[in-house]
C-alpha cells in the first residue's frame, strides 16, 4: 500500500479544500453578480486530480459589465479624487484582511497549483505587507512636485494622476503575489481596475473580492472574473481599458503588446525567463548543488525567474553534476501539503506533457540525463515529475533555449567568464541571474555586464520591494516597489498665476 496516496492515516492532500463564499458569481460594481451565460470552468486539485471547484466562464457581456463598472469608478466615481492619504486609509484596512484571510490564501495556493504549504503560508503572510508599503508612498512619493516655470506664469506643477482604468491579467502559478503587485500600486495610484482570473487558480481572486468587500472599497474599484483566452482578448482590446498589466507567456505577452499598441493603450508586461546561473572558479560546488536544489523545485519550477541555465568552466562540470544529482535526489517529491515534502505537483496534466516532452527532448538531443527525467514511481495520482538536471547542454538546445517553466535544469560548460557572460547574455530572455563567487567586486563586475532585470548573489534572489521585471523578451516594465507604482500614473503639467491655497506656505 502507498503510505502517501492510498492510507487515509497518512493522507494529507486537503480532502476538503477551502470553499468560496460565492463561487457562482462574478464581483462587479460592488456585488456579487450572476454571469450572462451558462459556462463553468472546472478547477483540479493539483495533488488528486479531483475536480473541488468550479466557477462560471465569463462571456463578452460580463467583461463589458465589468469595464461600464470600472469606469463608472473612475470617471464620476470618489476614488481617483480622493488624496493619496484617504486612499492610504484604505490600503491599509485592504492589508489588515488580508492577514486574516492569509491562511485561506495559501490553501487555494497549494491545492490549485502545486507549491508546498509551508512555502504558501510564508508568501500568504506577506501580502499585506505590500499594501501597508504603498500606502505609506502617500507621505514619500511626489505626487505634487512644483517647479519654477521658464515658459510664462508663475507657479509649475508636475502632477501625477491615475492611469484610468486597468485590466489586471494573472497567471496560475503565483497569483498570491503577482496579483498584490498589480493591485496594490494601481490602487494607491487611484485607479480602478478589472482583474481577470486564471481558470487554472481562481480561488485567490475570488478571495480577494472577498477581502475588498470587507474592508468597504467603493464600488467598481476591484471587479473580478475568471475568463479563457478569447474574452480575455476581448478585455485587452477593450476601448474603456486604458491599461493592461500582464503576467505570462511570452508568446501571449506579444499578442497583447500588439493589441494594445492599436489604440495605444498603456500596458506593463511580466513574461518569460530562461535565467542563468553563473558559477565561477573559486565558489564551492557541493553549495551551489544545495542552492539550487532549493530554489529550482521552489513551486515544482513553475517560475519565470527560475534559475533553468547552470553556467560552469568546463574542467569543473563533472564535479557539479555529483553534487546536483546528490542534491536533486534527496528532494522528497510528493503531498504539498505535509511538511516533509520538498516539491510538489504541477499545476495541470496539460503542463505535465509539456514538461515531460521537453525531457524526451533533452535525451534525443544528446545532453547527458543526471538525474530525475520521468514520474516518481511512488505518485499514480496528481501531477508529479521528478526535479530532473541534464548534464553538457549547449546553449543552442531546445532545452537552454525555451522556457521549460518546471523542475528542469541544463548545466552549460564554458572555457572562461568572458565564455559564461556570452553564454548568458546569449537568449531572447533576461529575466533574472545570479553570480556564484566569493568575490564582490567579481560579483559585481559581472551583474553589470548581464542584461538581466535582477541579479542575485550566491542564490537564486528577486525583490518586488524594489523592483521586477525583464529586459528583453522577457517583459516591458517594472513591478514592485516605487517602480511599480510609476506604470499606473500619468504626468500632467500645470503652469499657474497663483497656488490654490492648500499649496501655499503656511504663514
Amino acid at each position: 500500500m502507498d503510505p502517501f496516496f492510498s492510507d487515509p492515516a497518512t493522507m494529507r492532500t486537503d480532502p476538503e479544500p477551502f470553499e468560496l463564499a460565492h463561487p457562482n458569481s462574478f464581483y462587479i460594481g460592488g456585488q456579487w453578480t450572476p454571469p450572462s451565460g451558462s459556462g463553468r470552468i472546472l478547477v483540479t486539485h493539483s495533488a488528486t486530480e479531483a475536480h473541488f471547484l468550479s466557477v462560471p466562464e465569463a462571456q463578452e457581456a460580463d467583461m463589458d459589465a465589468a469595464v461600464a463598472a470600472a469606469r463608472a469608478a473612475f470617471d464620476t466615481g470618489p476614488w481617483p479624487r480622493m488624496t493619496p492619504h484617504e486612499r492610504a486609509f484604505y490600503m491599509r484596512a485592504l492589508a489588515d484582511e488580508l492577514d486574516r484571510r492569509s491562511d485561506d490564501l495559501a490553501r487555494v495556493w497549494t491545492t490549485e497549483s502545486g507549491v508546498v504549504h509551508s512555502a504558501a503560508r510564508v508568501t500568504a503572510k506577506t501580502l499585506g505587507d505590500a499594501y501597508r508599503f504603498y500606502a505609506g508612498l502617500a507621505d514619500t512619493f511626489p505626487f505634487i512636485e512644483q517647479h519654477v516655470p521658464k515658459g510664462g506664469g508663475h507657479f509649475g506643477l508636475l502632477v501625477r494622476e491615475p492611469v484610468g482604468v486597468a485590466a489586471a491579467i494573472i497567471p496560475w502559478n503565483g497569483p498570491l503575489r503577482l496579483m498584490t503587485y498589480k493591485l496594490a500600486p494601481a490602487l494607491m495610484a487611484g485607479c480602478a481596475v478589472i482583474l481577470k482570473a486564471s481558470p487554472e487558480a481562481p480561488s485567490a481572486p475570488y478571495i480577494m473580492a472577498e477581502v475588498c468587500h470587507a474592508a468597504g472599497l467603493p464600488p467598481g474599484v476591484l471587479n473580478v472574473l475568471t475568463a479563457d483566452r478569447q474574452v480575455s482578448e476581448y478585455l485587452v482590446r477593450h476601448p474603456g481599458v486604458d491599461k493592461v498589466s500582464f503576467t505570462g507567456s511570452t508568446q501571449a505577452g506579444k499578442r497583447i503588446a500588439s493589441a494594445c499598441a492599436e489604440r495605444i493603450a498603456r500596458v506593463t508586461l511580466e513574461l518569460g525567463g530562461k535565467s542563468a546561473a553563473i558559477v565561477l572558479d573559486d565558489y564551492d560546488l557541493d553549495l551551489v548543488a544545495q542552492s539550487l536544489s532549493k530554489s529550482a523545485t521552489y513551486l515544482t519550477g513553475q517560475a519565470c525567474s527560475s534559475l533553468t541555465r547552470v553556467i560552469v568552466s568546463r574542467h569543473r562540470q563533472a564535479q557539479l553534476l555529483e553534487a546536483m544529482a546528490h542534491h536533486f535526489g534527496q528532494i522528497q517529491v510528493g503531498d504539498p501539503f505535509d511538511a516533509a515534502t520538498g516539491m510538489g505537483p504541477l499545476a495541470t496534466a496539460k503542463h505535465r506533457e509539456r514538461v515531460e516532452g521537453y525531457m524526451a527532448r533533452g535525451c534525443e538531443g544528446g545532453a547527458k540525463l543526471v538525474t530525475g527525467g520521468k514520474r516518481p514511481a511512488h505518485a499514480p495520482r496528481g501531477y508529479f515529475v521528478e526535479p530532473t538536471v541534464f548534464g553538457d547542454v549547449s546553449n543552442d538546445a531546445v532545452i537552454a533555449r525555451e522556457e521549460i517553466f518546471g523542475p528542469v535544469l541544463s548545466v552549460i560548460p564554458v572555457d572562461s567568464e568572458q565564455d559564461a557572460v556570452r553564454t548568458a547574455n546569449d537568449s531572447v530572455y533576461g529575466l533574472n541571474a545570479s553570480v556564484f563567487t566569493h568575490d564582490a567586486e567579481r560579483a559585481y563586475a559581472v551583474a553589470r555586464e548581464l542584461r538581466t532585470g535582477t541579479v542575485g548573489h550566491n542564490a537564486f534572489r528577486s525583490d518586488f520591494s524594489i523592483a521586477f521585471g525583464g529586459f528583453k523578451q522577457s517583459g516591458l516594465g517594472r513591478e514592485g516597489g516605487v517602480e511599480g507604482l510609476l506604470p499606473y500614473l500619468e504626468s500632467k503639467t500645470l503652469v499657474l498665476d497663483e497656488l490654490p491655497a492648500f499649496l501655499r506656505p503656511a504663514r
